[in-house]
């Protein structure tokens, strides 16, 4: 086998299949393609056992079935598994990470300890490097444990090694090396941001929170200042304090600065996201079932902090700064009441309609202080709207904002991380259903266009400065299992906001 590019986790091995020494080789397979031609030694290596399998039908290639079977002779693999793509037409980036977490799940389950994953490159058109770089954040995705709190019973083991193998003759070495330690930083980020989410709410205070998450970035090279409850009154942002008046947990507010020597003095690109530890509604409180799930509603800020983790260490070329307001939403005597009315740090006043409208509150805030830091492009990132699960289901996520050239970069982008985004409206009609008769908003327009009207109440704190929202209610928890997805945290937007600071299409 020639070279192990990468050390620690993950490796590149540019080889042939058979010559990749670890338990377990896991080989991609297109619905309808020759297999035993394309990967020569395959069914001789098995025994004739893929022969069968191909003959009988039980391996079809169709998307993330697994075909699982020892290795007789002449490979250095333990075992082999053919995992198939689907269709030819269907096989893109998205797939390939897909399939390579289905592959990365069914090796975890079986607690095996070196997995090596065969890019392989004939007869696609995917460029390579890509490629290995989705393959990589796949396999890294496959290993995250979501039950660090179980004393017994646990889900599985991840693999101690995991080798992503490519043939001679597919590209640049540098290249594909690079690939894969992009694919091992965003992986790894996308896990801590699920980590995060799966914090029980006792633990994860909004002190926790800004704590861990501060050391996420100090650890990655990014400067960071927690702004504590004394401070967020200084700076008069009203309406983070308002949401947090009902809880025994003092705000906070996270700062997270990229600022690399010679970069340009603009664009800024400026990531806010929101920070709930604990929703229950405030006053108006919701119901019991399910409100357990209201612990991930900090799910925007912790793509926020993983994403600024990402950027640092990946060194992205642009400063970028990142606003994380953090509060619970509690019901206590001190709590705001819907009729008050709350006044932001630009000095926007809010009439509260409903208390269970918070996340735009304490984002408004955020926006502000992301333009006072310096920031001419926005992003915000939250657990907004129940409104957008009913529009989108868990598919996609919201994308609104302004310029529509912004709103594209921002698509486009989601689509290639895995990520997706399906745009929608902000007309001037939704802001007029926020307007208020004693202070200049409402926070909630009602049932009708609840989505949208949550974006225009947002789109009033960016001063017409380019500006995206991505409302992830739908996509930042998964209900039920895929095959490339468990049920729990999935870490959405922390790969698009940290490609998002390398795009060469600001506008």
């Amino acid at each position: 086998m020639s070279r192990s590019a990468l050390t620690g986790l993950v490796s590149l091995a540019i080889a042939a299949p058979a010559e990749v020494e670890t338990d377990l080789i896991v080989v991609p397979f297109v619905e309808g393609e020759a297999l035993l031609e394309t990967v020569p030694g395959l069914d001789d290596a098995t025994g004739g056992a893929v022969q069968k399998a191909l003959a009988s039908r039980e391996l079809q290639g169709k998307a993330y079935e697994v075909f699982l079977t020892p290795v007789i002779r002449g490979w250095r693999a333990g075992r082999v598994a053919i995992v198939g793509c689907g269709k030819a037409s269907d096989y893109s980036i998205e797939r390939v990470r897909r399939v390579a977490t289905a592959a990365g799940l069914a090796a975890k389950q079986r607690r095996v300890a070196r997995v090596g994953f065969v890019h392989r490159a004939a007869g696609t058109s995917l460029d390579p490097a890509a490629a290995l770089q989705a393959i990589t954040e796949g396999l890294i995705l496959a290993a995250f444990n979501g039950d660090r709190y179980k004393s017994r019973d646990r889900a599985g083991v991840p693999p101690e090694r995991l080798t992503v193998v490519v043939e001679p003759g597919s590209g640049a070495t540098a290249a594909l090396e690079r690939a894969v330690e992009r694919g091992v930083i965003l992986g790894e980020s996308s896990n801590l941001a699920r980590e995060l989410c799966n914090e029980p709410a006792n633990v994860l205070t909004p002190s926790v929170f800004a704590d861990r998450g501060a050391q996420i970035c100090r650890d990655a090279g990014v400067s960071v200042e927690i702004l504590d409850e004394d401070e967020i009154a200084r700076l008069q942002m009203g309406l983070l304090l308002g949401v947090s008046k009902g809880s025994a947990e003092p705000p906070r507010m996270l700062v997270m600065k990229h600022d690399p020597p010679g970069a340009p003095a603009a664009p800024v690109l400026g990531l806010v996201g929101k920070g709930i530890t604990f929703d229950t509604g405030g006053i108006s409180i919701k119901p019991a079932d399910g409100m357990e799930r209201m612990k991930d509603d900090m799910a925007g800020g912790a793509a926020v902090i993983c994403a600024m983790r990402a950027i640092a260490l990946l060194g992205a070329p642009i400063r970028v700064i990142g606003i994380v307001p953090a509060s619970e939403n509690m019901p206590d005597g001190r709590a705001t009441k819907p009729g008050d009315v709350l006044t932001g740090a630009g000095g926007r006043t809010v009439e509260v309609l409903n208390t269970d409208a918070e996340g735009r509150l304490i984002l408004g805030d955020g926006l502000w202080y992301a333009q006072r830091l310096g920031a001419t492009h926005l992003v915000d990132v939250a657990t907004l709207t129940g409104a957008c699960v009913v529009a989108l289901g868990k598919a996609a996520s919201g994308l609104f904002g302004h310029p529509a050239s912004w709103v594209e970069v921002v698509r486009e982008i989601a689509s290639r991380t895995g990520d997706r985004a399906w745009p929608m409206p902000v007309y001037e009609e939704y802001l007029e259903q926020m307007r208020s008769e004693i202070a200049d908003m409402v926070n909630t327009g009602g049932r009708a266009a609840g989505a949208c009207t949550a974006a225009a109440f947002l789109k009033e704190f960016t001063e017409d400065l380019p500006w995206v929202h991505l409302d992830i209610a739908g996509t930042a928890w998964a209900d039920d299992a895929k095959p490339w997805q468990p049920k729990g945290p999935t870490g959405v937007a922390v790969r698009v906001l940290a490609e998002l600071a390398f795009s060469q299409k600001w506008s």
